[in-house]
């Protein structure tokens, strides 16, 4: 088959393997709303997949001081924060009762086992192994949390960028403890906001996107509140009672913490 044989076979169909995708819908119910649920929740893996994607690539720029591409990066990814968070407006139309006529089907399938948003936390710099309890040894999932845990994460990039724009930060920290807020750092980003150059504006959307993990996760908790109350969740999670706790946790404390010295 020549080059133009090949170009001339690709169609909209083939090209976005849409026969795979929307053949991926498959209700254990003949329960009308079981549809959306899965549509949502594949959706969100699609975006979590395209998110991903753009942290490593903003990793990258950000360790080359690349400050222009680094915000392009930050725009999208939190334009991509903005639809995720939206889509709960969509989910938010099932009630209570209609999720209830299929919730027995899913049996132990539970959001709580996202092996992507679990890595995408990482990336974000969580550093909880406890996690790993929830995907068995030798899964994909599993390998792909240990990495993301075991190389620097988005701040440590930040701070990699920092330096090369001749920043005096301090010395490279282990990537694989959870990020502490450090005062040293700190005096750092104060110096970094009263230049109000490039980095500034690397600093404002960061704040940016930590704002925006915190608004999904009230999202969230309030979804599942509105939905099932109290109840366990499915997969043995405890649901909103757990959801709820990670509520107050910032992402980059040395970020939220110079805001009263400004």
């Amino acid at each position: 088959m020549t080059d133009s044989d090949q170009h001339a076979a690709l169609t909209y169909s083939s090209y976005l393997a849409l026969d795979e995708v929307l053949g991926a819908q498959r209700p254990r119910s003949e329960e009308h709303d079981e549809m959306l649920f899965i549509v949502i929740h594949q959706v969100y893996e699609l975006w979590f997949k395209q998110l991903l994607h753009e942290l490593a690539y903003l990793q990258r720029r950000l360790e080359d001081g690349d400050t222009p591409h680094a915000v392009r990066t930050l725009r999208r990814v939190l334009t991509i924060l903005k639809v995720v968070v939206a889509q709960i407006d969509v989910l938010e139309t099932m009630t209570p009762s209609q999720f209830a006529s299929f919730r027995t089907r899913l049996d132990a399938a539970s959001g709580f086992q996202s092996g992507q948003f679990r890595e995408l936390e990482a990336v974000l710099g969580r550093r909880d192994r406890r996690v790993f309890e929830h995907y068995p040894e030798g899964t994909g999932a599993r390998e792909r949390i240990a990495a993301a845990m075991a190389r620097p994460s988005l701040f440590d990039s930040f701070v990699a960028y920092l330096a090369a724009h001749g920043y005096p930060v301090p010395a490279r920290r282990d990537v694989e403890r959870p990020l502490e807020p450090s005062p040293e750092l700190q005096r750092v980003l104060l110096r970094v906001y009263r230049d109000d150059a490039g980095p500034a504006t690397v600093c404002e959307h960061l704040v940016d996107l930590d704002e925006g993990v915190q608004e999904w996760r009230y999202r969230h908790v309030k979804m599942v509140e509105r939905t099932i109350g109290d109840k366990a969740g499915t997969g043995g999670s405890s649901g909103a009672a757990y959801l709820r706790t990670t509520l107050s946790s910032p992402v980059f404390p040395d970020l939220w913490a110079v805001r009263s010295e400004l």
